[in-house]
């Protein structure tokens, strides 16, 4: 997803450049370097190629989308169990502005795709917690990642695990 060669970026999402190589928020810091040339040396002085940005340093699409999921799930294990009507429609357009507005346009227009094909399920957490996981799930199968189990979603986000280690 975030490697694919696609045309620039939509006007309302700019990069700084056309150049979807370029752009950090689209790109891992890893093949950023390597586009760019650029190779960090070790502390020993050899050569290595740099896995993420240093601290400090604006997120590559690896660290914005980590980042990003622990905020989306976060936000469902603290949505209400029985939502109002407008605490529904607040979400729906939080996620919709969010799918927007997101850095990452390969990404913000692969998550677009998805709501509509999986419009969001508000009608309650465990609705709308369950639709996290499959549109989380949905990423990680395009990335080759392994898939987690949704019936755990409350477990890793809300409660913490069952064997204490959160606690």
């Amino acid at each position: 997803m975030a490697n694919r060669e696609l045309e620039s970026p939509p006007q309302a999402i700019n990069c700084n450049t056309n150049s979807f190589s370029s752009c950090r928020s689209c790109t891992s810091f890893a093949d950023f370097t390597s586009q760019t040339k650029s190779i960090t040396k070790s502390t020993a002085g050899h050569p290595h190629v740099a896995t993420g940005p240093p601290a400090g340093c604006p997120p590559d699409v690896e660290e914005l989308g980590r980042s990003s999921w622990t905020l989306l799930h976060s936000i469902t294990a603290s949505y209400p169990v029985s939502p109002t009507p407008t605490e529904q429609s607040q979400v729906r357009q939080f996620m919709g502005l969010f799918s927007k507005l997101y850095p990452c346009w390969v990404c913000a227009e692969d998550f677009q795709e998805f709501m509509v094909k999986n419009k969001v399920r508000t009608e309650s957490r465990e609705e709308f917690g369950q639709w996290m996981c499959e549109a989380h799930n949905d990423v990680n199968r395009k990335l080759g990642k392994k898939e987690f189990d949704c019936s755990k979603w409350e477990e890793r986000w809300r409660t913490g695990w069952k064997d204490g280690s959160c606690d």
